[in-house]
């Protein structure tokens, strides 16, 4: 499948979050003004930012579909890491507002009044949705090797925790204890933030050319034994989205012709491409003198 294929269909997968957010931010905030549950309406609040999230995952698809042009011979494939780290920024917001509100409700000893037992129902329903499109992200976003889309299941399963812990806090309460909810709320808050945190660092990692070493290893090893390198000078990797551009020096016969040279760059580039189809190799050759 095409690589700008494979991004289409990351679209389809930001769609979905956008869709089941906007109608489960409509319906906790509904139910949640009806019965007085303050927890499932800071949940729907929530829901309206991770649509934010999810259109801004979405527009870094659409950039990343563009071909190279003039300015940018190399594509415009990292819009997907700059999503991801707005998506991050936005999950920080969320959480560092779910944590100052919860601290600060922990600290009064609680809500005045619990809510009735149907707020608890549609957040254990609406956990169950976003568990159910956090694991078709997941598995979408390795099947097309999307950072983007990774970020945003994650910040799925981020709001499948958020609607658990908000049932608990609502049902604890209508069970007498009170403190409950906000502590409930706290916890998930700090869930969130280790989320939006992992996902930072990660997409600041690609944008800074961080590559992994064991990707290098791996990659050295695999090209290692091919008949003609005498040597392996240099490798070095870095991540545009879903496409890696790999720079090898190699050492070979000085009395080797162009065409016999050219034919070893051909072996490295389909080696490299067996595990890594989306990958584009540079080799450049220097005599083992």
């Amino acid at each position: 499948m095409d690589l700008y294929d494979n991004l289409k269909r990351g679209e389809r997968g930001a769609w979905i979050s956008i869709f089941t957010y906007i109608a489960l931010a409509v319906m906790k905030l509904i139910v949640g003004t009806l019965t007085g549950s303050e927890a499932l309406r800071a949940d729907g609040l929530n829901n309206t930012t991770d649509v934010v999230v999810s259109v801004a995952v979405l527009i870094g698809l659409k950039i990343s579909r563009k071909p190279p042009d003039q300015n940018h011979h190399y594509g415009h494939m990292r819009a997907e890491s700059i999503a991801t780290l707005i998506a991050a920024f936005i999950m920080t917001v969320v959480a560092i507002q779910v944590l100052v509100q919860a601290g600060s409700v922990l600290l009064e000893g609680g809500a005045a009044e619990p809510p009735t037992i149907l707020a608890g129902w549609v957040a254990i329903l609406s956990a169950g949705i976003m568990f159910v499109v956090y694991r078709y992200n997941l598995n979408l976003s390795k099947s097309i090797n999307s950072s983007s889309l990774f970020a945003a299941a994650q910040d799925n399963r981020a709001d499948a925790l958020v609607s658990i812990g908000a049932s608990i806090g609502i049902f604890g309460s209508i069970a007498g204890f009170s403190w409950l909810d906000p502590l409930a709320a706290f916890i998930v808050g700090a869930i969130i933030l280790k989320t939006a945190i992992t996902i930072f660092k990660d997409a600041i990692h690609t944008l800074t050319d961080g590559f992994d070493r064991g990707e290098v290893d791996t990659i050295t090893e695999s090209i290692h034994d091919i008949p003609g390198i005498r040597s392996i000078q240099d490798i070095k990797g870095r991540s545009h989205g879903n496409i890696i551009f790999i720079d090898l020096t190699i050492t070979v016969d000085p009395n080797l012709n162009v065409i016999e040279s050219h034919d070893i760059t051909e072996k490295i580039e389909q080696k490299v491409k067996q595990n890594h189809p989306y990958c584009q190799v540079h080799v450049h050759i220097e005599p083992d003198l």
